[in-house]
Order: structure tokens, then C-alpha cells, then sequence
């Protein structure tokens, strides 16, 4: 992955074939976002627009035989970066993903209607049959489908949100193995909301949805950079205390188990900074030792 950083930062010949070339073959997209996204970085906009210009033409290719996920997760990580660039702070990154999130529920709510739909269907169905159908009437399904739907179309573009955050963190990772070793991990084990951030992300991902049908698509889009803030509360916690490694293992199957207890970590974090307050009772212990 490093050979790739090295190759994509020779010169401008070189980044536009690791960035285009990863555009072409689906698979690949990933990397291509995330090495356009280490030269805007790097560069900056006005030096990267000719490279990057050339990855959104297979982009849009893709999106022309029905696949619009590749071109909207280059576009997105692409802003985020631009923000990462201008502002220097993943809190900003992580308040502007839920914007770009919304952009995409808006994109795939119109182009993926049918098959949003027809899963809101088949989760009814399943439903259904797990409550038992005489417990529901005919009305009832029908508000549970349509409270579905705006639901899936929050899943489906909060997945994407996800992956444009990864990308930007391998480009800054890559960025940082390049020029600043070390960098990243320290940065992202700095990572913390403000504390009103951290409250209306929190709003927008639990109270919101429960006022209104069509809001229910901001719950998965709020959620995620909550969990991205409560997984660098973790990693910072651990380095502080030099714990091994076998706690990220953990630290990841907290995400997955239990993603809203870490939703509720980083917002008490936000407003008490856990991190620094064990970090200054660490540091004044060994003081005193």
C-alpha cells in the first residue's frame, strides 16, 4: 500500500494512472478515492484538478450502467478531504460527512427507489412473521413499510458516508507514512467532537427520527461519526495505558456489538474529556511516584 503512496506522488503522470486506473475497475474504487484524496491533500485543489478530473470520467461511466456508488464515494471523499486540508480538524470532517451523507440519501432515494422498496417489503414481511400477523393490521404494515423506507435509504447512504471517511484515513494515513511518521495515529487518537456537536449529532441520531417518518433517514447518518469519535476515544484510552494490542480486537467488537454504547462514550468524552482528565491524573501520579 505504501509502494502505491510512493508511486502516486512521483508526478502527475503517475498519480493520474493510480488514481483513474482505480476508477475503472469497480473493485478498486476505494483506491482511488483514497489516492486523489492524498494528492488534494498534498497538493492542494488548483494542482490536483487535472488528475483528479480523469478518475470522475470512469465514474461516470459506472454510474451510466447503473452504479452511481462509485462516482458519489470519489466526490465525497474528495470534499472531505478538502475540508481535512482546509480546516485541519476531523471534527469538521466528521460534522461535514453528515452532509454529504444527506446528499447521498438524496441521490439514491431517487435512483434507488425500486430497490429500496422492495427490501422495505421484504423486512416488512420478516417482521411480520416474527411478531406474528395477527398482531398487525393491514394500516399497520403499511406505516411500518413507509417508516422503512426512509430508514434503508439512512443505512444505505450512511454506508457510503462510511467508506468515504476510510478512504480519507488511508490518504491521511498514507500522507503521514510519506511525509510526518507517526502522524495520523496521533491525530486520530486526538480526535474529539465539541460538545455541541457531540449533542446534535446525538439529537439527530435518536430524538429526531422519533418526530418525524421521513427524519429517520438523519439516525444511521448522525450515528457514524459518533462511532468514528467513540473508536478514537478508544484508541487514545489505549495508548495512554499501554495496553496490548488484543484490546483493539475488542475495541472492534464493541463497534459492532454495541455500537450505541460508543455513540454514547464519545459525547461524554466531548463534554468531559475523558482522555485528558486520565492523562493529567496519570501524568500528576507518576509525579508524585
Amino acid at each position: 500500500m505504501r509502494a502505491l503512496a510512493e508511486f502516486t506522488m512521483r508526478g502527475r503522470m503517475q498519480a493520474t494512472l493510480a488514481v483513474a486506473g482505480s476508477a475503472v475497475v469497480p473493485l478498486l474504487f476505494w483506491l482511488s478515492a483514497a489516492a486523489g484524496s492524498l494528492v488534494l491533500l498534498r497538493r492542494g485543489f488548483g494542482d490536483a484538478f487535472g488528475v483528479l478530473a480523469w478518475a470522475v470520467l470512469p465514474a461516470m461511466f459506472w454510474w451510466y450502467l447503473g452504479d452511481p456508488s462509485i462516482l458519489l464515494v470519489l466526490l465525497g471523499t474528495l470534499t472531505l478531504a478538502q475540508i481535512l486540508r482546509a480546516s485541519t480538524s476531523w471534527s469538521h470532517v466528521l460534522l461535514g460527512s453528515v452532509a454529504v451523507g444527506v446528499v447521498f440519501a438524496l441521490v439514491l432515494g431517487h435512483t434507488s427507489s425500486e430497490l429500496i422498496g422492495a427490501l422495505a417489503t421484504e423486512v416488512t414481511k420478516v417482521l411480520t412473521q416474527l411478531r406474528g400477523e395477527s398482531q398487525l393490521s393491514g394500516e399497520e404494515l403499511d406505516k411500518l413499510q413507509v417508516a422503512l423506507v426512509p430508514t434503508l435509504t439512512g443505512v444505505m447512504a450512511s454506508s457510503l458516508q462510511v467508506t468515504c471517511l476510510l478512504c480519507l484515513m488511508l490518504a491521511r494515513y498514507w500522507q503521514a507514512s510519506l511525509y510526518n511518521p507517526g502522524g495520523f495515529g496521533r491525530e486520530f487518537r486526538s480526535l474529539r467532537l465539541a460538545p455541541a456537536v457531540a449533542v446534535i449529532l446525538l439529537l439527530g441520531a435518536v430524538v429526531v427520527p422519533a418526530l418525524e417518518v421521513q427524519a429517520a433517514v438523519l439516525g444511521p447518518l448522525c450515528s457514524v461519526p459518533l462511532i468514528i469519535a467513540g473508536v478514537a476515544l478508544g484508541h487514545g484510552l489505549i495508548a495512554l495505558k499501554r495496553l496490548a494490542g488484543g484490546w483493539l480486537v475488542g475495541l472492534y467488537l464493541a463497534v459492532l456489538l454495541l455500537g450505541n454504547l460508543i455513540c454514547l462514550l464519545a459525547v461524554v468524552d466531548s463534554l468531559f474529556y475523558i482522555r485528558g482528565r486520565l492523562a493529567r491524573r496519570q501524568g500528576s501520579t507518576n509525579g508524585e511516584g
